[in-house]
């Protein structure tokens, strides 16, 4: 327990800044303990009156609490005029790609559309859970298309969701997948039309 709240707060120590940058008055050498035995003693003694212990539970708690309910995606907002857009999610092969064997699949300069090896076979639907109305409209896609649906948050708590639906709910962590497809305003659905090599946005109003 000592090494792990000993690393703990060795990392602290290097991530926050020193704040006092001019001398307040006279200084005068000093001669300190060796620095990592003065903290040995600190944690021991915080160990024994059970603060070190209090501080790894809330540390614990904080944990639990980013996962149960991460953070809202920022800059993403309740639809106010509903729009469809396409994504093309081709891209160029920066080098060539090979097989173990040598064999080049796709050349430097190449465009691929990933969509014409792994077309997409669920609909994404990003939706807001601090809005009833949006839960909703996300339990409504999900019966029309009869469960083909990846039901994703920006915002809310998804391992409650996925406990009370008894389905896996995803949240878009950073906001990694609506930066990606360009969707500004939820809920929003995800599509690839039959055929299609390019994916259908449709930004829609929940009511």
């Amino acid at each position: 327990m000592l090494k792990k709240a000993l690393a703990m707060i060795l990392c602290g120590l290097f991530m926050y800044p020193a704040w006092a940058q001019e001398i307040l008055g006279p200084s005068y050498p000093i001669t300190e303990p060796d620095m990592l035995e003065a903290i040995q003693d600190k944690l021991k003694s915080m160990e024994k009156n059970g603060r070190l212990g209090q501080l790894q539970k809330e540390a614990i708690e904080r944990s639990k609490q980013s996962i149960e309910r991460p953070d809202p995606v920022k800059g993403i907002v309740k639809t106010r005029q509903p729009r469809t857009f396409y994504f093309d999610p081709s891209w160029r092969v920066p080098r060539d790609i090979t097989t173990p064997e040598g064999k080049v699949i796709s050349h430097a300069g190449d465009m691929v559309n990933p969509l014409d090896y792994v077309p997409l076979s669920n609909h994404l639907f990003f939706f807001d859970q601090s809005d009833p109305k949006q839960v909703k409209k996300a339990a409504e896609i999900l019966e029309r298309f009869k469960g083909a649906v990846k039901p994703i948050l920006v915002a809310g708590e998804p391992l409650a969701l996925t406990r009370q639906w008894k389905r896996q709910v995803y949240f878009d962590q950073s906001g990694h997948l609506v930066r990606r497809f360009g969707i500004k305003q939820v809920p929003a659905l995800v599509s690839q039309e039959v055929a299609q090599r390019r994916l259908r946005i449709d930004e829609m109003k929940a009511d």
